[in-house]
């Protein structure tokens, strides 16, 4: 069973339709047990950094997550979901993510005609082998949604990187701990792939 953890941060449905397309169960959940039970866990989102750590920590979920990372579960994050998976962001000072890896959220820069949030395709390359892009030509294109971007602390944890206006480290792999700023779900059949990847783990 596949868990997506259900803390009213946007853009839940599309994964949970992308996730039974490729024919596996799937539960939308906040219940701990449930959560920590499935087989494979996404923490996707939209949305403000600083609202969505107190979603998470009023529904007890923050350390539902550090032990299912800890438990070495293929786990998720996808858009914010990536995001919080850090220690802070430009967008709620103060305010401190899950700092489960290292690195910083930041702000994209405007200028150059560039125009923020970044809606649209992107194409990726990949500075190392990575088990969620297996198959994925280096160059292919996903579809983006963001006004903020990771800068990650440890270079090894990246696993593809795009260009707008600064290069942005857009997914990222240690373990079985994977995120993406980017949608697979909304990004045609190379997201597919991504998620099948990631489910056949």
């Amino acid at each position: 069973m596949v868990a997506i953890i259900d803390y009213d941060a946007g853009n839940i449905k599309s994964v949970e339709n992308a996730v039974r397309y490729l024919g596996r169960d799937v539960e939308v959940t906040s219940d701990p047990e449930t959560i920590l039970g499935a087989d494979h866990i996404i923490l996707p989102g939209v949305g403000a950094f600083g609202d969505a750590m107190e979603r998470l920590q009023e529904r007890k979920l923050v350390e539902t997550i550090r032990e299912a990372v800890r438990l070495d579960r293929p786990f998720l994050g996808i858009c914010l979901g990536l995001q919080l998976l850090f220690e802070e962001s430009e967008e709620s000072p103060g305010v401190r993510g899950l700092s489960i890896l290292p690195g910083r959220i930041l702000r994209i820069p405007g200028g150059d005609g560039r125009k923020v949030p970044q809606i649209g395709w992107n194409d990726l390359t990949f500075p190392k082998q990575s088990r969620l892009l297996a198959g994925i030509p280096e160059g292919s294109f996903v579809y983006f949604v963001h006004s903020f971007y990771l800068q990650a602390g440890d270079p090894s944890d990246v696993a593809a990187r795009t260009e707008y206006g600064v290069s942005i480290d857009a997914a990222v792999e240690r373990g079985n701990l994977f995120a993406c700023q980017f949608h697979p779900e909304k990004s045609e059949r190379v997201g597919m792939q991504i998620l099948r990847n990631f489910l056949d783990l």
